[in-house]
């Protein structure tokens, strides 16, 4: 473009806009804030339904299909998991998990199957957890049967290699040798074991002796005791037909005959007394501080109003905690927690905050009177109206797709929710009042009732945590290996 061609096409510009803003102030003005823009009430939730097919021999199956990419994936989950395992086996199912597929099936070896999946860019993947297993796949739809007959394969018929269960082993090894280096990873283990008691399956961690004792029979009678039809669920998401996919889950698990029905064990928790615990965590420069109780369960009647509750005291950058400790007082680089709950047990109530050495005993009083505070000044109006939308808005994002409304249903039927749980999550929220979460917070959030951790530099605190009461020295040293797993030099073992 030429000067004087360019020169002028600017001049007109700045006419136009002169013009336009100058004749448009006066609408501008007018415009209303943000706070008066209307803003239409949420539609009713009604993700895709999956179809549930449970199998003469007790087998439950959800099929969703989704047409938008050429794939297909399912989920099988088992019942039974690390807390069913005996003290001194802690850690099997962590072992279990990977030898599963890394020790392949009969017929071949797990480097075999690696071999076929990644020619078909395809994953067969299984893991465990500490209430069930899991066996997975997904693949490309061209190459769904032949990726499903290594599934069914590996479902039945594994072989955990023993070579494949010492890699293991030492995988969990290196993870305990380093289990003390991140400082969050220790307050979160050590507050665990203070809310459920530390030999509870719920906080009890591998040592070197309990996964040195995990022998490859033990994982041959692990699968054989859990890994039955009537302790399967079984879900499939992708771009196929239901009535086909039917058929051809009831041809390959039909006839498989039922097993011994898992059964839950009874877990008691043993909570710690309340009062101060101390981590002396000498490497460091900033404190993780956790208030921590029991929680409750998501059968709990209070579950919605804890819900609101959480995200109005401590869920967010809008949250009371996070303005008043972290902005107003500049305390925190991270603060918040709530009422946890759990789907078959109680969560744990917690909250924390991190916060550099010199202000660790200051964070604390402030955490103190933010808990103190509630009953003279109780969660508003506002801050439940900006907690609901919070959640409400976010809630959508959660299930946007129909995998993600599958694995939250297979998560009701395991636990035994009405599998409506979800529909009914955005009306529960919204029927939760003031007064609701006034009274939940008055029934759960008791200073007197929690014990507080604190992981951090001791000798560069503001004050002694001494000051705040008597405090318990928790020792975290890790138990040494037994005398055939003691490393060379400058080698984990």
């Amino acid at each position: 473009m030429k000067r004087a061609h360019f020169s002028f096409f600017v001049l007109a510009l700045f006419i136009f806009f002169s013009g336009f803003f100058s004749g448009n102030v006066q609408l501008l003005a007018q415009a209303p804030t943000w706070q008066q823009i209307p803003i239409p009430k949420l539609p009713e939730f009604h993700p895709p339904q999956p179809r549930r097919i449970e199998l003469p021999n007790g087998m439950v199956v959800f099929l969703q299909e989704d047409h938008e990419l050429p794939t297909i994936d399912g989920t099988a989950r088992i019942r039974g998991g690390e807390r069913s395992v005996p003290a001194n086996k802690t850690g099997l199912i962590d072992v279990y998990g990977e030898v599963w597929r890394t020790g392949g099936t009969k017929t071949q070896t797990g480097d075999q199957l690696d071999d076929f999946l990644e020619q078909r860019a395809a994953k067969v993947e299984t893991g465990g957890g500490v209430d069930s297993t899991t066996v997975s796949w997904s693949c490309l739809k061209e190459d769904f049967n032949d990726v499903f007959r290594a599934f069914e394969d590996l479902l039945k018929n594994p072989e955990f290699r023993a070579d494949k269960i010492g890699i293991a082993q030492k995988g969990l090894y290196d993870a305990i040798s380093r289990r003390n280096d991140d400082p969050a990873q220790i307050a979160g283990r050590e507050a665990a074991k203070l809310v459920y008691g530390a030999n509870n399956p719920y906080a009890r961690v591998p040592e070197y002796s309990t996964v040195a004792a995990i022998t490859r029979q033990d994982l041959v009678e692990w699968h054989g005791k859990y890994v039955h039809p009537n302790n399967i669920i079984l879900g499939v998401v992708g771009d196929f037909d239901s009535a086909k996919m039917e058929a051809r889950l009831r041809e390959a698990f039909a006839s498989w005959p039922k097993g011994q029905a898992a059964t839950d064990p009874e877990i008691k928790p043993e909570p710690a007394k309340p009062g101060y615990y101390e981590v002396d965590k000498t490497d460091v420069n900033q404190s993780n501080i956790h208030m921590v109780a029991l929680g409750i369960t998501r059968r709990n009647p209070d579950y919605f109003a804890t819900s609101v509750f959480n995200e109005a005291f401590g869920g967010g950058f809008s949250s009371r905690l996070f303005g008043d400790i972290r902005t107003t007082k500049g305390l925190a680089y991270a603060v918040g927690g709530g009422v946890a709950a759990g789907w078959d047990h109680p969560g744990m109530l917690r909250l924390m905050v991190s916060t550099k050495s010199k202000t660790t005993i200051e964070s604390i009083q402030a955490l103190d009177e933010e808990i103190a505070d509630l009953a003279k000044r109780p969660i508003n109006d506002e801050e439940i109206k900006r907690a609901k939308d919070s959640i409400l808005n976010s809630f959508v994002f959660r299930f946007d797709s129909p995998a993600k409304v599958l694995q939250e249903k297979m998560a009701y039927e395991f636990y035994g929710y009405p599998l409506d749980f979800l529909e009914n999550f955005q009306k529960g929220i919204e029927k939760v009042t003031k007064e609701d979460v006034a009274r939940v917070a008055a029934k759960y959030i008791h200073l007197e009732q929690m014990a507080v951790l604190v992981v951090g530099n001791v000798s560069e605190f503001d004050k002694p945590l001494s000051s705040l009461g008597t405090v318990n020295k928790l020792d975290i040293a890790i138990p040494p290996p037994p005398p055939g797993l003691v490393p060379k030099q400058g080698e984990h073992p």
